[in-house]
């Protein structure tokens, strides 16, 4: 799903998206049954092998796109990693397929204790991001399962957001549950920035932006208060935007 080279990269992630959500809109049960002995389970948890999307594994599970991006903190685009570990609500939709010789084969499960090495944050200063508003972190970024992807930073209706670093607008939109207004960025191969609960966004997809911005004003959409929750994803992965943030660059 990530590093397609053929085409200009914000289409097909712009393309990926609007598939992912249809799919999140229809039944999967049925594909769930034609494709149950292509993953691996183990107890509610799905480990991905090579060749998987979300929503293949949103298909095998019978689960919704959109409640697994929920569980596992993944934000659009969706892009997952070889031997990442996707948590499944309930075992029930993570139930051991019934080939289990090929399912062994595929990719490797908790029973068999093999570690799945993370991804190693990238040092500290190797990039600058500024900061995209002014605010209190009412909620820091945590790295355990279910924990805060990002930080949340307090404000006030209508504050400017801009954006952290220079790059292409990816997405734009609201229709990922639980982030409301949302503003995705792509700066490189290895890094997109996320900006949810906006109130206003000033960009479209497909528009090059400038560090420092301004692409958003900061609501409450798809939150309980005002503010902006942001994210700094690097290879995919979640990483502490505190550790990376600087007031200039």
């Amino acid at each position: 799903m990530r590093k397609e080279s053929i085409f200009n990269r914000w289409h097909i992630i712009a393309f990926i998206i609007m598939t992912s959500l249809m799919l999140t809109a229809c039944s999967s049960s049925k594909s769930a049954k034609s494709t149950r002995n292509e993953g691996t389970f183990s107890g509610a948890v799905y480990t991905v092998k090579r060749g998987d999307t979300l929503s293949k594994i949103s298909r095998m599970t019978g689960s919704s796109v959109g409640e697994l991006a929920r569980l596992n903190g993944i934000p659009a685009p969706y892009t997952i990693q070889v031997g990442q570990r996707i948590r499944i609500k309930g075992s029930g939709a993570a139930s051991r397929p019934k080939n289990t010789a090929t399912a062994k084969n595929s990719a490797p499960s908790r029973s068999q204790n093999t570690t799945i090495a993370k991804v190693a944050p990238p040092p500290v200063g190797a990039r600058c991001w500024l900061w995209p508003t002014k605010g209190n972190i009412i909620e820091p970024f945590s790295d355990s399962d279910g924990g805060n992807k990002g930080i949340d930073i307090s404000g006030s209706r209508g504050q400017p957001i801009y954006a952290s670093g220079a790059g292409t607008v990816v997405y734009v939109g609201n229709q990922l549950r639980g982030y409301g207004n949302l503003v995705m960025i792509k700066h490189s191969e290895e890094y997109i920035t996320a900006y949810a609960h906006t109130d206003t966004m000033l960009v479209n997809t497909g528009e090059k932006v400038k560090a420092g911005q301004k692409i958003a004003t900061m609501g409450s959409t798809g939150a309980d208060s005002v503010r902006l929750h942001f994210q700094i994803r690097y290879r995919a992965t979640a990483i502490d935007p505190q550790r990376y943030l600087k007031p200039s660059c």
